[in-house]
C-alpha cells in the first residue's frame, strides 16, 4: 500500500471510530519484498561499483516496511552470471543507496543457464533491519527495470 493509501486508511478508521464501529485492519504501508534463494555463488565483499557491464539497468529504492521511510545508505550486493553463463568476480558489485534510499545498477542482460531463467541476485542490508536476499527476473527484451525493495525492521 502506498503512503497515500495508508493515510486514507487512517482517515477511514477515524470515521469508523466516530461512528462507533471497529477499525479496519490496515495492511502494511510497504509490503515486504519476498525472499528468494541465495544460491551457491554468493561471495561477500563484492567491490563497490555501479556497473559490471552494459545493456541492462536495474534501479529502485530501499524502504522500511515499518513506516515506508527510505533507508539511505543501504548496502546492495548484486551478482549474476556472466554473458557465457558462468559466475565470477567480474559480475559482482556492491552499490550503496543514496540518502533517499535510491540505487542504480547496470549490467548485461543475464543469460539463462541450467534451466534457470535470467536473473540477478540481490542481498540488501541496512542498520536496524533484517537482511533481505532476493532475485530480480528480467522479462524478455527488457533493458531497464524498477525494483523497489522493502526490508523488515529487526
Amino acid at each position: 500500500m502506498s503512503v497515500r493509501l495508508f493515510v486514507i486508511a487512517g482517515i477511514v478508521n477515524l470515521l469508523l471510530s466516530a461512528a462507533g464501529l471497529p477499525p479496519v485492519a490496515a495492511a502494511s504501508a510497504c509490503p515486504l519484498t519476498p525472499h528468494d534463494m541465495l544460491g551457491p555463488f554468493y561471495t561477500p565483499n563484492a567491490p563497490v561499483r555501479v556497473a559490471v557491464g552494459r545493456g541492462f539497468v536495474l534501479s529502485g529504492s530501499v524502504r522500511s516496511a515499518k513506516d515506508c521511510r527510505p533507508l539511505g545508505e543501504a548496502r546492495l550486493e548484486f551478482w549474476l552470471a556472466g554473458p557465457a553463463g558462468q559466475y565470477g568476480d567480474a559480475w559482482r558489485a556492491t552499490v550503496i543507496a543514496d540518502r533517499e534510499g535510491r540505487y542504480r545498477f547496470e549490467s548485461h542482460v543475464p543469460p539463462p543457464y541450467s534451466g534457470r531463467p535470467s536473473h540477478i541476485h540481490v542481498r540488501v542490508s541496512a542498520p536496524g533491519h533484517r537482511v533481505l536476499v532476493t532475485q530480480y527476473y528480467p522479462k524478455r527484451g527488457e533493458t531497464q527495470a524498477r525494483f523497489d525493495l522493502v526490508l523488515a525492521a529487526e
